[in-house]
């Protein structure tokens, strides 16, 4: 029995416009205008991620289970090993990279993360040289970029600095010190203004970055990015707060503030001139918010004069 073809409902516009091109033609290439792709809201990918996090942990928690960070690291090195054996990679290729990380690494970064920094470093693990690798973000627009070198008191300006100049907004940030003295460092970036695909800067950035890293020259100036709209109309208080940890060892910096151009590259300045060693970092950018914590070390901080310039200039810093 044959099949009735299906009858497509009728709209008005679309039988004009048929009509036109049988009377008049088709319009020729260059005076079609192409409909303008929205651009999805650059802080959306960060938020999901977020709100992915919380649901699973929440699910948790009404199912009884009771958190076991051990179990949970177990997990994420089990699935990363997975994932480097579909590269076919040898039997503990990561061993090396993994053996100078500590608990807290594994702990704030997922399995794919994990899999992609072992493949990523396997073969430098002791370099001298600044690495830096950059692919497409696993959570939706953007570059994902790893930093791995040596440290040293100005490498986070450094990158946030060739950020700011290259015209990209830091959307994430995940700051790692080695137990070997190298920094780790993930950066989640995305381009208001680019005019090209992401793919096509992968090979830029890391080559530019990794010229900027070996720069010795003074730190240039932030650029002061216009406030959006909602900003003006809805301005948050900005806020910094520095405390010392249990040992008065290392201190634990909150800042909060409205989001803008240059505002991470102007906090990593305000450190690097005092010489303070940025031991983690967690960079946080909700809608129009920005939540950063940092924790740090370093001789000025066990000073209290030095505490209140340090929280005074960094004051002066984030204030749009």
């Amino acid at each position: 029995m044959a099949r009735k073809k299906k009858q497509k409902p009728f709209r008005a516009v679309t039988a004009v416009k048929e009509l036109a091109r049988e009377r008049v033609g088709a319009p020729p290439a260059e005076k079609i205008v192409l409909e303008k792709k929205k651009k999805p809201e650059k802080h959306k990918p960060t938020l999901r991620k977020l709100l992915e996090d919380l649901y699973r942990l929440t699910l948790r928690a009404l199912g009884g289970a009771r958190p076991n960070l051990d179990a949970e690291i177990e997990a994420r090195k089990k699935e990363a090993r997975h994932t480097l054996n579909l590269y076919s990679l040898l039997p503990d290729v990561e061993a090396p990279l993994w053996k100078t990380l500590e608990i807290s690494y594994f702990a704030r970064h997922d399995a794919g993360d994990i899999a992609w920094h072992a493949r990523s470093l396997y073969r430098s693990v002791e370099t001298q040289e600044p690495i830096v690798r950059a692919r497409l973000s696993s959570l939706g627009e953007g570059l994902q970029v790893l930093v791995y070198s040596p440290d040293r008191p100005d490498l986070f300006a450094r990158i946030c600095g060739y950020f700011d100049s290259a015209g990209f907004n830091i959307l994430d940030a995940k700051v790692h010190t080695t137990k070997a003295g190298y920094a780790l460092d993930t950066f989640q970036v995305i381009s208001p203004t680019l005019d090209q695909h992401y793919r096509d800067l992968i090979s830029l950035v890391e080559t530019q970055l990794a010229l900027a890293l070996n720069n010795t020259g003074p730190l240039p100036e932030p650029s002061r990015g216009r406030l959006s709209r909602r900003v003006k109309s809805f301005p948050i208080t900005p806020r910094v707060t520095l405390r010392p940890d249990e040992r008065a060892q290392r201190w634990l910096l909150a800042v909060s503030t409205s989001d803008r151009t240059g505002l991470l590259y102007s906090i990593a300045r305000v450190l690097a001139r005092h010489h303070i060693n940025l031991q983690l970092a967690k960079i946080t950018t909700l809608g129009e918010r920005v939540e950063d914590t940092f924790l740090v070390d370093g001789s000025a901080l066990q000073q209290n004069k030095a505490q209140l310039e340090i929280e005074s200039e960094l004051l002066d810093a984030i204030t749009p």
